[in-house]
């Protein structure tokens, strides 16, 4: 049984951090949901809950409910994601032996809107001080093993709040983007579940239920294992992913990594929003065409009826979906083009106010529960396209395309899809995921490239290709 928890938030001086908070991303069990340099970085473990089944969702928010609604709660800063919070990685499919978890830090760091803090949480009948705050970090931080590069040594200097004090930087991240930190030589890669050819017989498979009505999309993922003999250094991936897809929400939740361009759920107060993708363009396509860049993204993503199609029926599912706790809600009539380092994406960005259910506002988790998982990663009709991935994948997901993010006492909270990513299975290896949608246009050789695409991010973060 969890005893009461008590929190304690103080500011922190912003100026001890300018590289953001990819500089405090120094330890390998850090959890962290970051983006353009802000968010949470976690450290350390006071609570724990998980849970497999349907109704995993559900058991967590009535988990975090009743651990917050008891908590001892000092909060200076009183914004979205300061108090107590939890970060949490879901399993993609109800039947999935994979246990599903939230996690409650001992220490979290916090940046929002130019606002940094330091929150400490604790179970036990110690003091909360700032001070003792203060201390805790460092101790992480300290021990957190050789400095980044470019960083200064962990534990050389404590950040400090903002009440006058000096502080040391953290360190920088790595400036040059384009530039993987210790990339090893020697590292393999070997097909997972499934080789490629079988895995393109799957997806015309797929393809052929499609076109018997059954099912209007399907989404079909891949597996690859990579061997790193000189050892994973999830912090350091982390940190790579962090500085390259500054557009992406960058995620680490116990061996759980990646940086997801797509946001399942965003709650703040009363507002919710999403960002929905379907429909995908490796940027190497455009090498030597001539014109601009987003000129030919634009041709090809939007001017094409099998790509468009796509989108339409990943907004639906959604909408459809979140209308039931909304009383308004806007999308753009007109999907963007999302700009990232590997590839272009169709966009679409829907928001919602939410309305009241049976006497209150709906949280995180029962958002979560009532949205996934969407046709961008499972299919539409769901039932039928999610008994068909079992039958075609050979694969348990784990914790990919499922739910990642964090929450807090106040019901804010943060919830991507865990795409883009890998799960570290050892200090030497990390299975890799990608998928694609699959619609009654979809050539098997195509969608085999576009997995290509999406695992480029971690591949590159782990020094394997270019």
């Amino acid at each position: 049984m969890t005893r009461t928890l008590r929190t304690l938030t103080v500011p922190l001086d912003g100026e001890s951090t300018p590289g953001g908070l990819p500089s405090y991303l120094v330890r390998d069990d850090v959890l962290c949901w970051t983006r353009r340099e802000a968010g949470l970085v976690g450290f350390g473990e006071v609570a724990r809950f998980t849970a497999t089944g349907p109704e995993r969702f559900l058991e967590a928010d009535i988990w975090w409910r009743h651990l917050v609604i008891e908590a001892d709660i000092t909060d200076h800063v009183e914004c979205p994601g300061t108090g107590p919070v939890a970060f949490g990685s879901f399993a993609f499919s109800k039947v999935s032996a994979h246990e599903s978890r939230l996690i409650v830090p001992e220490i979290v760091v916090g940046l929002r809107d130019g606002r940094t803090w330091l929150t400490q949480i604790r179970a036990d009948d110690g003091e909360l001080t700032e001070e003792g705050a203060l201390a805790a970090l460092n101790g992480w931080l300290e021990a957190s093993g050789p400095a980044a590069p470019g960083s200064s040594a962990p534990g050389s200097s404590a950040p400090t709040a903002s009440r006058g004090t000096p502080a040391a930087s953290r360190g920088d991240v790595p400036a040059e983007a384009g530039t993987a930190v210790g990339r090893s030589e020697t590292a393999t890669l070997q097909t997972g579940s499934l080789s490629e050819e079988d895995w393109m017989t799957a997806v015309a498979a797929g393809v052929a239920e499609i076109r018997t009505g059954r099912l209007e999309k399907l989404v079909l993922a891949r597996d690859v294992v990579a061997t790193v003999p000189d050892g994973v250094n999830a912090a350091e991936v982390l940190r790579e992913l962090a500085v390259r897809y500054r557009e992406c929400w960058t995620y680490g939740v116990d061996g759980l990594v990646g940086a997801t361009p797509e946001m399942l759920i965003q709650v703040e107060g009363r507002t919710a929003q999403a960002r929905v993708l379907a429909g995908t363009l490796d940027r190497r396509d455009a090498v030597g065409e001539a014109g601009l860049p987003l000129d030919y993204a634009e041709r090809v993503l939007a001017g094409s009826e099998k790509q468009r199609h796509e989108h339409e029926i990943a907004i639906q599912s959604l909408t459809t979906q979140l209308a039931p706790f909304s009383e308004a809600m806007n999308a753009h009539s007109e999907p963007f083009i999302l700009e990232l380092p590997n590839v272009w994406h169709l966009a679409s960005d829907v928001k919602a106010e939410l309305t009241e259910v049976e006497g209150h506002v709906p949280t995180c988790l029962a958002l979560i529960n009532a949205l996934h998982p969407t046709a961008a990663v499972c299919g539409t009709p769901t039932q039928v396209a999610g008994a068909l991935i079992r039958k075609l994948e050979h694969l348990d997901r784990g914790p990919y395309a499922g739910p990642v993010g964090w929450l807090d006492a106040a019901g804010n909270g943060e919830w991507g899809i865990a795409l883009r990513g890998a799960v570290i299975e050892s200090p030497n290896t990390v299975r890799l995921y990608a998928g694609c949608g699959i619609v009654e246009g979809s050539h098997p050789e195509a969608e085999l490239a576009e997995t290509w695409a999406k695992f480029r991010p971690m591949l590159e973060s782990l020094g394997i290709g270019s």
